[in-house]
């Protein structure tokens, strides 16, 4: 079976404490529409308690379970309502992926006078100030927690520094004088192992140990079966190898885990995977691609959209996706891909043999903010497609700057498997595409796109149209009985969920 991913939210959904329910009742309809595992999102409390996305990380320990930052429950729920969710997810045979956000924490408890060093912000090796102290909000108690599953007590010993003095109310990156930034992170901004809060020393012993036996309770306490990294280019490159190994052996999972290393350099993510790869990255150079494509006019070279992205370079551990919580509109990493072009960048990413391909919740169900953001209306069926047919050898025809596509011929095992794929960024197109001897004299009908059927010649070639600025997906005639059959079971699991559209 062909395995896809969901990102299980977007970063405007409405603080209502109701998301874990939303994913619970949804199960059932995620598993029809193929959706083999979900990135859930950071489910501990943060800064800003119900309001928090989840990336300002306060204490990994409350899952929604205790009164801290002025509420019981983070923006998505209790802990209680977490574990439904995630129990339901995996009756359904959907694995679970926790979002795991280590490099930084914000809201402490208590203020400490620590000796620190102002640092340049373009060139965090350069200090720009001698010797000072400073009063950092770095002591964190969890005093809403008591104690409860660790007695762990993090001070300015666990962070590298901060960027904020209380005493003078002044912002600025600070550096404390007894430490050193982590070497092994991506040199920008001459070393960019600061990214914001407290930045934490995942070096540093007692650090080290806490986060393994964190993570150990939180595989076990939730029945986890995987991870998505954040920001992994801002940490130590050998710390994820180390943790992601103790964890492996202590709880005898596999845990799959995809890492954000945020760069459009292929070097920069084979660098980072070097040849143990522990883990799989998102392919963010794919997503540059595809969001080049659609704002430039049409003057990228199609030919040359798979050139220097991950899934090319090493297929086993590219993740790819077309948009994510960041890319959207009001977001630091904003690279929204163009309405016109989502339908061609997701049949890209879920039609093609290579990589594993994540879905996004906005693009999914819609986005609340910019104006109402709809849904992706081609995407179901392109999902569908993905399960049901997107198998069997590929042929790639990408050697037009204007026009790509792709065949799949199709296996044993999946009835009616077999698909063609084109897309363009220029005017109405057409080319000839082989989907297999086997096919020959059947009749393919485009099921997106409003193009005439074709039918397949004796060398399993035909001649395929697409629209100006469209793309096309065909199917074979013995797949379109199998395609209205899903399609009214689907409607039938996503009738006895809820609708998640409002929230996404």
């Amino acid at each position: 079976m062909n395995g896809t991913m969901l990102q299980g939210f977007s970063w405007y959904l409405p603080a209502d404490g109701k998301h874990w329910e939303r994913l619970r009742t949804n199960a059932k309809a995620f598993a029809e529409a193929g959706i083999t595992s979900v990135w859930l999102p950071p489910a501990y409390k943060g800064q800003a308690g119900a309001d928090d996305v989840g990336y300002g990380v306060y204490d990994l320990y409350d899952l929604g379970e205790f009164d801290q930052k002025g509420s019981v429950a983070t923006k998505y729920g209790t802990k209680d309502e977490y574990l439904a969710a995630i129990r339901e997810l995996k009756a359904q045979g959907i694995q679970v992926l926790a979002d795991v956000v280590l490099n930084h924490r914000m809201g402490a408890d208590e203020c400490e006078q620590v000796e620190a060093v102002e640092v340049n912000a373009d060139d965090r090796t350069q200090d720009s100030s001698g010797t000072q102290t400073i009063t950092a909000w770095s002591r964190y108690t969890f005093p809403g927690r008591k104690g409860a599953y660790s007695d762990f007590v993090w001070d300015h010993s666990c962070f590298h520094g901060c960027d904020y003095d209380e005493a003078t109310q002044r912002k600025a990156i600070f550096r404390f004088a007894d430490k050193q930034w982590d070497p092994n992170v991506t040199h920008e901004n001459g070393n960019y192992d600061y990214l914001m809060g407290d930045d934490v020393d995942v070096t540093h012993p007692p650090v080290y140990d806490e986060l393994v036996s964190w993570g150990a309770w939180y595989v076990d306490a939730c029945d986890l079966d995987g991870f998505r990294l954040d920001a992994v280019k801002h940490i130590e490159r050998d710390f994820y190898r180390r943790w992601l190994g103790e964890l492996r052996e202590r709880t005898g999972k596999e845990l799959f885990t995809v890492g954000e290393y945020w760069s459009s350099d292929l070097d920069e993510l084979r660098g980072y995977l070097g040849d143990d790869a522990p883990m799989s990255l998102f392919d963010v150079p794919l997503h540059f691609k595809l969001f080049q494509a659609s704002t430039s006019d049409g003057q990228m070279d199609l030919s040359r959209l798979f050139e220097g992205t991950l899934v090319a370079s090493d297929p086993a551990h590219a993740v790819t996706f077309v948009e994510n919580h960041d890319t959207q509109p009001g977001q630091a990493l904003q690279s929204f891909i163009e309405p016109w072009f989502k339908p061609s960048a997701y049949a890209c990413i879920l039609l093609r043999e290579a990589g594993y391909p994540c879905v996004f919740y906005g693009d999914l169900f819609g986005m609340p903010n910019g104006g109402d953001i709809p849904a992706v209306e081609e995407l179901p069926l392109l999902m569908e497609v993905r399960r049901r047919f997107a198998y069997g050898p590929q042929h790639d025809f990408l050697d037009s700057p204007d026009l790509i596509g792709w065949t799949r011929e199709g296996d044993d095992e999946h009835e009616a498997s077999g698909v063609a794929v084109l897309l363009t960024d220029g005017e109405q197109s057409q080319a000839q595409m082989n989907v297999g001897a086997s096919h020959a004299g059947e009749t393919w009908h485009c099921v997106i796109g409003d193009e005439a059927s074709v039918t397949i010649g004796d060398d399993g070639s035909a001649t395929f149209s697409v629209g100006g600025g469209r793309l096309s997906i065909y199917l074979s005639d013995t797949a379109i009985p199998t395609l209205r059959s899903d399609r009214r079971r689907l409607r039938r699991a996503e009738a006895k969920g809820t609708d998640p559209s409002p929230a996404a």
